[in-house]
């Protein structure tokens, strides 16, 4: 079992470097396997993968957890990405 929630990026720059950042330090603290799907499968534990995604201001990504803290991890991401990622 697993679950999903889409969610548009209102970041104006996307997520660069810095936003990148902070999704991944959210996403690592949860034992849950965590992804994003946009035109492709990025881990959001990856800074490196999360860039490589090149997501840009007003895409949807879909949030994909699956894990024992899978509903808590995808509500602290989902909550982080609706906040703006510290920008």
């Amino acid at each position: 079992r697993m679950v999903s929630q889409k969610i548009t990026v209102n970041n104006p720059s996307g997520l660069h470097l810095r936003p990148a950042g902070i999704l991944c330090n959210e996403a690592i603290k949860y034992s849950s396997a965590i992804n994003s799907l946009e035109g492709g499968t990025a881990n959001a534990k990856s800074v490196l993968s999360v860039l490589g995604a090149c997501v840009k201001c007003g895409d949807e990504i879909e949030l994909v957890c699956e894990g024992a803290d899978e509903q808590e991890a995808l509500k602290a991401l989902t909550d982080a990405i609706s906040s703006g990622l510290g920008e």
